[in-house]
């Protein structure tokens, strides 16, 4: 069985998160991407502490897409370390999953 995941990224603008989230649907990285914003932020950067406001984005594709998602979110993201990480979705209903494997592109092997 594939394994799903949420691939999870926050971007400084909602245009740039809607330019990754077209990106992957477009590459069909991702079955459907999710935009939350606008939040606020609190981290450590640079031995500073930094609040930002940010759009969050909540791409849901598949564990052997992941490195090309990565990739893809690097490209576009502003960020000099965007922070990049992924969540596996343990389980869904059985129509939903079969859609969402439907949109994705197959992982090259």
């Amino acid at each position: 069985m594939t394994e799903f995941i949420v691939v999870i990224t926050a971007t400084p603008s909602q245009e740039e998160a809607q330019a990754i989230a077209d990106a992957a649907i477009e590459q069909r990285l991702a079955a459907a991407v999710q935009l939350i914003g606008p939040i606020r932020s609190t981290f450590r950067w640079k031995e500073k502490i930094e609040r930002s406001e940010e759009w969050l984005c909540l791409l849901k594709t598949s564990r052997s897409l992941y490195q090309e998602v990565e990739q893809m979110i690097r490209a576009i993201h502003s960020y000099e370390l965007p922070g990049v990480t992924a969540v596996p979705i343990i389980g869904g209903s059985e129509p939903y999953l079969d859609w969402y494997m439907a949109q994705l592109k197959p992982a090259a092997s």
